[in-house]
């Protein structure tokens, strides 16, 4: 079995944004929108359930679709969302525990983890941490 530094991604990154705005932008669907996906449904309370959808790059017909469920939610503090890419095996579905630690009004640092067997495979790894660090900067472009 694989421990936890296999299976498990983390990346920080300073935002000049309050903590409070930088929540928001991971809690409000009109946010969310210009940053994480196309279409957000997300119901922002401990239990509530979220949707992601973004069209293919390579083929707009195709939908590529995040479903899941707010396992952990303090104001402007952490989120603790559970994932499920639809068409992938349940055994791939990830945690993601993302962080807000306000290091003064106007800046934050963001932490997320990512916990996934399918991290055990380095290739996906490496994919995810690319894609949340660019994630991460259209964010800090957002707000900045």
């Amino acid at each position: 079995m694989a421990d936890a530094q296999e299976t498990s991604i983390t990346l920080s990154r300073v935002i000049h944004a309050p903590a409070d705005e930088l929540f928001a932008a991971w809690t409000d669907p009109a946010l969310l929108e210009q940053w994480q996906a196309e279409q957000v449904d997300f119901e922002a309370f401990e239990g509530g359930k979220f949707r992601f959808e973004t069209a293919d790059l390579d083929d707009p017909s195709v939908a590529h679709v995040i479903t899941g469920t707010v396992a952990g939610f303090e104001q402007d503090k952490k989120l603790i969302e559970l994932w499920h890419y639809e068409g992938d095996d349940p055994a791939d579905d990830s945690t993601l525990i993302v962080t807000f630690a306000a290091l003064d009004d106007d800046r934050t640092e963001i932490t997320i983890v990512e916990i996934t067997q399918a991290h055990s495979d380095p290739e996906s790894r490496i994919f995810s941490m690319e894609a949340w660090h660019e994630a991460l900067g259209e964010l800090a472009e957002l707000l900045e």
